[in-house]
């Protein structure tokens, strides 16, 4: 493989919280040595340069939550199609969920999962298996098996676990392997039928809704259950200050609890349905402005561990519906980042930090290698400008599906260049 060597870039590493103008050697997908120094007294000769032009340098995107629909759903999205949409929105590593046909609940098809993704994927592609046996939340999945096959986490994805018993089983299964489980915070019983979220908004829609007690109440159930098992827990997507409460109280007890949020959360609120807008209709729902508000606090402080796009491609028949038939779901992979960088550019956090919920800190939670730039680390990267505005064009999304609920936002950050393994699998021209 070709030495490559970056030069005259803005080094961003969360996890070494380095922030300063410098360059980086590749050398065989790996990273060798980074720095301020680096290349300062010249260019090796022997490497393919690449003037980074001042722009940011920093370890590839990391998504915690991405659907595809292989196998069983191809025409909403391949492993291949969903990683050249991941490419362009610098993310070097997709986690998948195990919510496809059939389920991803047996070691065979964990491996399915690797060898496809080997085959036709540009971003590394890790596989989530199911907790229990076909999303069902009656019989738990072998996790131990699962595990040993590559699984790196265990979901039922969009699912409560409804049953205390069965979810406390599952958490003490999966202790005695050390393995992370991944749950989804919403009451089956108060949401049954709803499509947003329950306030006057809705009730002046007609829209049946339902309350974001929904979400606290398992998150208070679950947190429980983690104290009295002593298993690590991630919540995949919280959306409101009182979950987001909770949890911060967990954390403070010491309880091996993470969560994330999705970077439409931080976004967008309930009025932004509008005129039944299916393609803004997500689970869990859109929220109030003062939850989404507590959300961006929540990544702020560090009490919300990562963000993610929660890329869930649908067909346009099955969101071309009254809004309280049409799918759940959004594409996201190409948005995650200029989403992300709102908090930025409104001065709530710092770059490094937005950065960390994307990278180092998902890297962590699920014993990923990278997520950094450190010597040795793959070489997984991305270069964008974090100040360039565009305007979102669904026709020039890389995903098969167009569902995007950001259609003609305006947002700033572009990805310019993504490296995996010291490969480039996306580049536009780098301003100047």
């Amino acid at each position: 493989m070709k030495r490559l060597a970056f030069i005259n870039a803005r080094l961003i590493d969360p996890a070494s919280k380095l922030d300063a103008t410098g360059g980086l050697l590749v050398e065989d997908g790996l990273i060798r040595d980074f720095g301020a120094r680096l290349f300062r007294d010249g260019k090796p000769g022997d490497a393919e340069v690449i003037d980074c032009g001042g722009h940011v340098l920093s370890p590839g995107l990391i998504d915690m939550r991405v659907s595809t629909g292989e196998p069983g759903s191809e025409h909403r999205e391949t492993l291949e199609s969903a990683s050249h949409a991941a490419a362009a929105g610098g993310v070097t590593t997709i986690v998948v969920m195990p919510n496809t046909d059939p389920v991803i609940d047996e070691p065979s098809l964990v491996d399915f999962i690797g060898r496809r993704a080997a085959a036709t994927a540009k971003v590394r592609v890790v596989p989530m298996a199911a907790l229990t046996k076909q999303l069902a939340g009656e019989v738990m999945t072998e996790i131990g098996l699962l595990k040993e096959a590559g699984a790196v986490a265990f979901t039922d994805v969009d699912r409560t676990i409804a049953n205390a018993r069965v979810m406390r089983r599952c958490l003490a299964y999966a202790h005695t392997f050390g393995a992370l489980v991944v749950g989804h915070a919403e009451d089956p019983e108060l949401s049954a039928g709803t499509a947003m979220n329950e306030g006057e908004f809705a009730m002046r829609l007609g829209i049946p809704a339902a309350p974001s007690m929904a979400e606290t109440i398992i998150v208070e159930r679950d947190i429980r259950l983690v104290e009295l098992t002593g298993a690590r827990y991630h919540f995949a997507q919280i959306s409101c200050r009182a979950s987001l409460d909770a949890i911060a109280d967990a954390k403070g007890r010491g309880l091996p609890i993470t969560c994330g949020v999705s970077a439409h959360h931080l976004s967008l609120n309930e009025l932004d349905v509008g005129a039944y807008f299916t393609f803004r209709k997500v689970k869990p729902p859109l929220r109030s402005e003062s939850d989404r508000a507590a959300m961006v606090e929540g990544v702020a402080s560090g009490d919300i561990d990562v963000i993610v796009s929660s890329h869930d491609p649908q067909a346009a028949d099955t969101k071309r519906q009254p809004f309280a038939q049409a799918a759940f779901g959004v594409v996201g992979l190409e948005t995650l980042l200029p989403a992300a960088l709102t908090i930025y550019h409104s001065g709530r956090a710092s770059l490094s930090h937005v950065l960390e919920t994307m990278t180092a800190a998902p890297a962590r939670i699920l014993g990923l290698e990278g997520g950094s730039l450190a010597k040795g680390s793959p070489a997984d990267l991305m270069l964008f400008d974090p100040d360039e505005p565009f305007l979102v064009d669904p026709t020039e999304l890389h995903s098969r599906a167009r569902n995007t609920p950001f259609e003609d936002r305006r947002f700033q950050g572009r990805v310019l260049k993504t490296f995996v393994g010291g490969i480039c699998v996306y580049s536009q021209e780098i301003p100047r």
